[in-house]
Protein backbone atom coordinates (compact mmCIF):
# COMPACT_ATOMS: atom_id res chain seq x y z
CA UNK A 1 0.00 0.00 0.00
CA UNK A 2 1.60 3.63 -0.35
CA UNK A 3 0.74 5.98 1.68
CA UNK A 4 1.11 10.28 0.40
CA UNK A 5 2.06 12.37 3.59
CA UNK A 6 1.64 15.52 2.70
CA UNK A 7 4.93 17.93 3.46
CA UNK A 8 3.87 21.88 4.04
CA UNK A 9 6.23 22.46 6.51
CA UNK A 10 4.76 21.94 10.30
CA UNK A 11 5.26 17.99 10.31
CA UNK A 12 6.47 15.50 12.70
CA UNK A 13 7.12 13.75 9.46
CA UNK A 14 9.86 10.92 10.52
CA UNK A 15 7.55 9.21 13.57
CA UNK A 16 4.67 9.24 10.94
CA UNK A 17 6.95 8.23 8.55
CA UNK A 18 8.14 5.04 10.55
CA UNK A 19 4.19 4.02 11.62
CA UNK A 20 3.19 3.67 8.68
CA UNK A 21 6.14 2.17 7.19
CA UNK A 22 5.92 -0.60 10.16
CA UNK A 23 3.14 -2.32 8.53
CA UNK A 24 4.83 -2.69 5.38
CA UNK A 25 3.33 0.76 3.71
CA UNK A 26 5.45 2.31 0.72
CA UNK A 27 5.19 6.04 2.23
CA UNK A 28 5.48 8.86 0.03
CA UNK A 29 6.47 12.36 1.53
CA UNK A 30 5.40 15.23 -0.97
CA UNK A 31 4.82 18.99 -1.29
CA UNK A 32 4.03 18.80 -4.80
CA UNK A 33 0.26 18.88 -6.20
CA UNK A 34 0.32 16.66 -9.16
CA UNK A 35 1.86 13.81 -7.00
CA UNK A 36 -1.14 14.61 -4.30
CA UNK A 37 -3.70 14.46 -7.33
CA UNK A 38 -2.10 10.43 -7.59
CA UNK A 39 -2.35 9.66 -4.45
CA UNK A 40 -4.29 6.51 -3.88
CA UNK A 41 -4.22 7.51 0.27
CA UNK A 42 -3.68 10.71 1.89
CA UNK A 43 -2.18 11.42 5.25
CA UNK A 44 -2.31 14.99 6.62
CA UNK A 45 0.00 15.33 9.97
CA UNK A 46 1.03 18.96 11.63
CA UNK A 47 2.15 20.45 14.75
CA UNK A 48 1.63 24.23 15.64
CA UNK A 49 -0.94 27.00 14.84
CA UNK A 50 -3.99 26.69 12.35
CA UNK A 51 -3.15 29.96 10.40
CA UNK A 52 0.75 28.37 9.44
CA UNK A 53 -0.88 25.42 8.65
CA UNK A 54 -3.22 26.62 6.24
CA UNK A 55 -0.93 29.12 5.06
CA UNK A 56 1.45 26.54 4.24
CA UNK A 57 -0.51 24.52 2.18
CA UNK A 58 -2.18 27.80 0.52
CA UNK A 59 1.79 28.78 -0.64
CA UNK A 60 2.50 25.51 -1.88
CA UNK A 61 -1.33 25.17 -4.10
CA UNK A 62 -1.68 22.25 -2.23
CA UNK A 63 -5.65 23.25 -0.43
CA UNK A 64 -7.58 22.50 -3.53
CA UNK A 65 -5.89 18.85 -4.40
CA UNK A 66 -6.61 17.68 -1.51
CA UNK A 67 -10.41 18.63 -1.15
CA UNK A 68 -10.36 17.50 -4.85
CA UNK A 69 -8.97 13.87 -3.89
CA UNK A 70 -11.47 14.08 -0.83
CA UNK A 71 -14.52 14.75 -2.84
CA UNK A 72 -13.35 11.89 -4.80
CA UNK A 73 -13.67 9.51 -1.85
CA UNK A 74 -9.52 8.99 -1.25
CA UNK A 75 -8.71 8.35 2.50
CA UNK A 76 -7.69 11.02 4.16
CA UNK A 77 -6.00 11.29 7.96
CA UNK A 78 -5.78 14.51 9.40
CA UNK A 79 -3.35 13.98 12.80
CA UNK A 80 -3.55 16.66 15.49
CA UNK A 81 -3.18 20.02 13.44
CA UNK A 82 -3.93 17.88 10.12
CA UNK A 83 -7.36 16.70 11.87
CA UNK A 84 -8.22 20.58 12.74
CA UNK A 85 -7.45 21.74 9.00
CA UNK A 86 -10.23 19.29 8.10
CA UNK A 87 -12.51 22.00 9.73
CA UNK A 88 -14.77 24.40 8.24
CA UNK A 89 -12.24 27.45 10.33
CA UNK A 90 -10.73 27.88 13.80
CA UNK A 91 -10.87 30.73 16.17
CA UNK A 92 -7.00 30.41 16.96
CA UNK A 93 -4.79 33.96 16.51
CA UNK A 94 -8.40 35.26 14.76
CA UNK A 95 -10.53 33.58 12.20
CA UNK A 96 -9.26 31.58 9.70
CA UNK A 97 -10.70 29.47 6.98
CA UNK A 98 -10.08 25.70 6.92
CA UNK A 99 -10.48 22.94 4.10
CA UNK A 100 -13.97 22.66 5.38
CA UNK A 101 -14.34 18.86 4.77
CA UNK A 102 -15.68 18.49 7.92
CA UNK A 103 -18.34 20.75 8.54
CA UNK A 104 -17.82 22.67 12.28
CA UNK A 105 -14.56 24.99 13.92
CA UNK A 106 -12.24 24.86 16.41
CA UNK A 107 -11.99 26.39 19.45
CA UNK A 108 -9.68 27.42 22.43
CA UNK A 109 -10.00 24.81 25.40
CA UNK A 110 -11.42 26.74 27.95
CA UNK A 111 -8.64 27.76 31.02
CA UNK A 112 -10.83 26.69 33.73
CA UNK A 113 -12.68 23.02 34.18
CA UNK A 114 -16.45 22.71 35.37
CA UNK A 115 -16.07 23.07 38.62
CA UNK A 116 -14.24 26.64 37.97
CA UNK A 117 -10.97 25.74 38.86
CA UNK A 118 -7.95 26.87 36.41
CA UNK A 119 -6.72 24.28 34.07
CA UNK A 120 -3.31 23.75 32.04
CA UNK A 121 -3.56 25.15 28.43
CA UNK A 122 -2.17 23.55 26.38
CA UNK A 123 -3.86 19.59 27.56
CA UNK A 124 -0.98 17.62 27.06
CA UNK A 125 -1.28 14.09 29.16
CA UNK A 126 -2.55 10.57 27.48
CA UNK A 127 -6.19 10.34 27.58
CA UNK A 128 -8.60 7.16 26.97
CA UNK A 129 -10.92 7.04 24.31
CA UNK A 130 -14.79 7.05 24.84
CA UNK A 131 -16.57 6.30 22.04
CA UNK A 132 -19.03 9.53 21.08
CA UNK A 133 -21.65 10.49 18.21
CA UNK A 134 -24.22 7.92 19.63
CA UNK A 135 -22.03 5.00 19.50
CA UNK A 136 -21.38 2.49 22.26
CA UNK A 137 -18.19 1.22 20.34
CA UNK A 138 -15.65 1.83 18.05
CA UNK A 139 -16.56 -1.28 15.49
CA UNK A 140 -16.84 -0.24 12.01
CA UNK A 141 -14.84 2.59 12.43
CA UNK A 142 -11.01 3.51 12.17
CA UNK A 143 -11.17 3.08 15.93
CA UNK A 144 -11.94 -0.69 15.23
CA UNK A 145 -10.49 -3.18 17.90
CA UNK A 146 -9.70 -0.20 20.32
CA UNK A 147 -11.39 -1.05 23.83
CA UNK A 148 -12.93 1.94 25.06
CA UNK A 149 -11.01 3.22 27.53
CA UNK A 150 -7.63 2.56 26.03
CA UNK A 151 -5.15 5.82 25.90
CA UNK A 152 -3.86 7.73 23.53
CA UNK A 153 -1.63 11.09 23.44
CA UNK A 154 -2.53 14.61 23.01
CA UNK A 155 -0.82 17.47 23.37
CA UNK A 156 -3.01 20.91 21.72
CA UNK A 157 -4.93 24.34 23.20
CA UNK A 158 -7.62 23.83 20.85
CA UNK A 159 -10.23 21.66 20.07
CA UNK A 160 -12.41 20.87 17.20
CA UNK A 161 -16.21 21.05 17.41
CA UNK A 162 -18.27 19.03 15.00
CA UNK A 163 -21.23 20.48 13.53
CA UNK A 164 -23.25 17.25 13.83
CA UNK A 165 -22.81 14.56 16.58
CA UNK A 166 -22.13 12.07 13.89
CA UNK A 167 -18.88 13.08 12.90
CA UNK A 168 -17.88 12.70 16.63
CA UNK A 169 -16.22 9.44 16.35
CA UNK A 170 -14.48 9.61 19.89
CA UNK A 171 -14.34 12.05 22.39
CA UNK A 172 -11.70 12.53 25.54
CA UNK A 173 -12.55 14.03 29.16
CA UNK A 174 -10.67 16.85 29.79
CA UNK A 175 -11.70 19.44 32.80
CA UNK A 176 -14.63 17.32 33.10
CA UNK A 177 -15.58 18.12 29.40
CA UNK A 178 -15.92 15.78 26.45
CA UNK A 179 -13.42 16.80 23.59
CA UNK A 180 -13.44 15.56 20.25
CA UNK A 181 -10.58 12.80 20.11
CA UNK A 182 -11.52 12.12 16.76
CA UNK A 183 -13.62 12.76 13.86
CA UNK A 184 -14.95 11.11 10.34
CA UNK A 185 -17.06 12.19 7.25
CA UNK A 186 -16.84 9.83 5.06
CA UNK A 187 -13.47 8.50 4.18
CA UNK A 188 -11.66 11.75 5.79
CA UNK A 189 -11.11 11.32 9.29
CA UNK A 190 -9.10 12.94 12.06
CA UNK A 191 -7.31 12.17 15.08
CA UNK A 192 -6.77 15.21 17.58
CA UNK A 193 -4.07 12.73 19.37
CA UNK A 194 -0.86 11.21 17.89
CA UNK A 195 -1.64 7.44 16.78
CA UNK A 196 2.05 7.92 16.07
CA UNK A 197 3.17 8.50 19.38
CA UNK A 198 0.51 6.48 21.06
CA UNK A 199 2.09 3.11 21.33
CA UNK A 200 0.09 -0.33 20.63
CA UNK A 201 -3.20 1.46 20.19
CA UNK A 202 -1.95 3.89 18.09
CA UNK A 203 -0.28 1.42 15.71
CA UNK A 204 -3.44 -0.25 15.49
CA UNK A 205 -5.57 3.08 14.23
CA UNK A 206 -2.74 3.18 11.35
CA UNK A 207 -3.06 -0.35 10.73
CA UNK A 208 -6.95 0.42 10.44
CA UNK A 209 -6.57 3.37 8.81
CA UNK A 210 -4.39 1.01 6.03
CA UNK A 211 -7.27 -1.15 6.03
CA UNK A 212 -9.78 1.73 5.13
CA UNK A 213 -7.38 2.51 2.37
CA UNK A 214 -7.39 -1.13 0.72
CA UNK A 215 -11.43 -1.09 0.51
Amino acid sequence: MKVTVIDYGLSNLLSVRHAFAHFGAEVELTSKPEEILAARALVLPGVGAFRDGMEGLARLGLMEPIRKKAGEGTPLLGICLGMQMLFDASEEFGLHSGLGLIPGRVVRIPDTDTDGCPQRVPHISWEPLLPAGGRSDFSGTVLQDVAPGQECYFIHSYEARPAREEYRLADALYGGRPVCAAAQKGRVVGTQFHPEKSGPVGLTIIQNYLKLCEQ
